[in-house]
């Protein structure tokens, strides 16, 4: 039996669970050729098959038990992590329970990825607030991972099929951009995006266009000196690292050439630089990547969808997505002693 995909169940008061029964009522997850395994909470879940009108039967839990939900005529592998009182749950309103539940299922996947015992880890959304409530001080899933994992320095990158943009800087304010902005994040970003879309995606030379950060890339210093001081030199030290990197591109024209199929990959200085773009092509199958971890995770690329949950209403297709792009990676690195550091 192959290892498995473990699905992180998210946050029990958003779409997360929902998506997960609604795919697999759907039969998304048919197609899939290794096993998943949702780490979350049995409750939580048999409350989202209601959503669909569905019941999900469970054999009697015994702790640290794999159990099978039976929903119909489908069947689901839980590894019950939690037990919340789910009759005190409201959706769209998070506690410090549902915080703390939510950094257990990451912990728990990231541990049997690490071990070698699961194959990747896709992650259903979670509520940052909510997890610092629990006195979890990491930001979000990337960081609490890097943690967990040990990665000196990791890279978010957002894909689709035709366009995948890569984050120098990601969750902060824009007038802080440029003072986070060094040349040793931009060569680093540039570094660990080559050598993940070589191992985990199979390309033998991607081709990377790095952006600028000011209008018409500077305008020869007219409009800000970041792409002289900063940018040109980390993309010339890539290219003497045999990295087909090039720039600074200006952004409001790269964009056209990048889906077109010129570029594998965009390095984007700051959050929307990239995710506009990507949002506009990949809103609904987006899937969000860490690079640069021992391990192999992708997510949805949304959030808990506070407004809509518990109505069924919420796409899928972002959680297919990602657990279709995991499955192919790990097909190329089975283990994390088959990946290398990165750098």
């Amino acid at each position: 039996m192959s290892k498995p995909i473990i699905i992180t169940m998210g946050d029990p008061t958003g779409v997360g669970p929902e998506i997960i029964i609604k795919a697999l009522l759907d039969g998304a997850f048919d197609a899939l050729s290794a096993p998943l395994l949702v780490a979350g909470d049995v409750g939580v879940l048999q409350r989202a098959a209601m959503v669909f009108d569905r019941r999900a039967e469970s054999q009697a839990e015994e702790p640290s038990a794999t159990i099978t939900l039976q929903i119909g005529d489908r069947q689901l592998a839980v590894q019950p992590l939690s037990k919340l009182p789910t009759e005190q749950l409201t959706y769209g309103k998070p506690d410090i329970a549902c915080g703390g539940a939510m950094a257990d299922y990451i912990d728990w996947a990231a541990d049997q990825c690490l071990s070698g015992e699961a194959a990747a880890m896709v992650t259903a959304p979670i509520n940052k607030s909510a997890i610092r409530a629990a006195g979890i001080k990491f930001p979000g899933h990337t960081e609490l991972l890097a943690d967990r994992c040990g990665a000196k320095r990791v890279v978010m990158m957002l894909a689709g099929k035709r366009l995948r943009v890569c984050l120098v800087t990601t969750h902060i304010p824009l007038d802080l951009v440029s003072q986070q902005l060094n040349h040793e994040a931009i060569l680093d970003t540039i570094r660990i995006t080559d050598s993940a879309l070589r191992r985990d995606f199979g390309l033998k030379q991607p081709r990377l266009a790095v952006l600028a950060l000011n209008p018409h890339a500077g305008e020869n210093g007219l409009f800000g000196d970041e792409e002289s001081l900063l940018i040109a030199p980390a993309i010339a030290e890539a290219r003497v690292e045999a990295i087909d990197a090039s720039g600074p591109h200006s952004a409001d024209t790269l964009f056209h050439f990048a889906v077109q199929g010129a570029y594998d990959a965009v390095i984007c200085m700051y959050h929307d630089q990239g995710l506009i773009p990507l949002k506009l092509l990949h809103f609904d199958d987006g899937v969000n990547v860490t690079l640069g971890l021992p391990i192999i995770r992708t997510s949805v690329d949304h959030g808990t969808a506070y407004d809509i949950a518990g109505t069924g209403s919420a796409s899928c297709a972002s959680l297919i997505a990602a657990l279709q792009m995991a499955e192919k990676m790990a097909s190329l690195t089975r283990h994390p002693s088959d990946r290398r550091e990165l750098s």
